[in-house]
């Protein structure tokens, strides 16, 4: 129910009254039956899932970055407030802080009390990932290069299988452009690309 309050707030917010010749009460209806019937089958058995919506879902992923806009706004204008940035992706979330660790901390402390389903886990470095970026501060100094997941293992397509030969000039051609586009410096850029094997 709040997912969906909030969603006709922002409907609402945005001036919408129709999206696509479709009544946002028509929307809320539907956005209720894909939030409070959602189903699965596992194991011969039918579940329903209680909290949230379904992965992949495009209509989940829409309400979850408009859940999460409503959720951040606090966050925001404190980071605003004192010249800060913050970004945030789906659920991942990157800010700077300039004031001591214990007030970070603090904050982050405060904010994980500002919903039952939201918990943030929380990294405090000078160099830290995001989503598939290292960035780093060197004595105020951003400087970035590839992030690689130590969970994740390199995944190459092997040239003897039978994918289109375009494929693999791509694939090469996708990991310069990813080492061009993500390393600040030369020494960085060097690095991946020797690493590309």
């Amino acid at each position: 129910e709040e997912t969906l309050d909030i969603l006709m707030t922002f409907l609402h917010a945005h001036g919408y009254r129709k999206v696509k010749g479709i009544s946002i009460d028509t929307i809320k209806r539907l956005a209720s039956i894909i939030l409070q019937d959602n189903v699965f089958a596992y194991g011969k058995k039918i579940y329903k899932q209680t909290t949230g919506g379904a992965m992949g879902s495009s209509l989940t992923l829409t309400l979850a970055n408009i859940f999460m806009s409503n959720w951040q706004k606090k966050l925001v204008e404190e980071q605003t407030k004192t010249g800060e940035f913050y970004g945030r992706y789906i659920d991942d979330i990157f800010m700077t802080w300039n004031r001591s660790e214990e007030e970070l901390r603090k904050l982050l402390d405060d904010v994980n009390t500002w919903h039952p389903n939201i918990k943030l886990d929380y990294k405090i470095s000078n160099s830290l990932p995001f989503l598939d970026v290292q960035l780093t501060n060197n004595n105020g100094i951003l400087s970035t290069c590839v992030y690689h997941k130590p969970s994740a293992e390199p995944y190459v397509t092997p040239f003897t299988s039978d994918h289109p030969r375009h494929v693999f000039s791509n694939i090469i051609k996708n990991f310069i452009e990813r080492a061009t586009r993500y390393s600040s410096t030369f020494e960085a850029f060097n690095y991946e690309r020797r690493s590309i094997k």
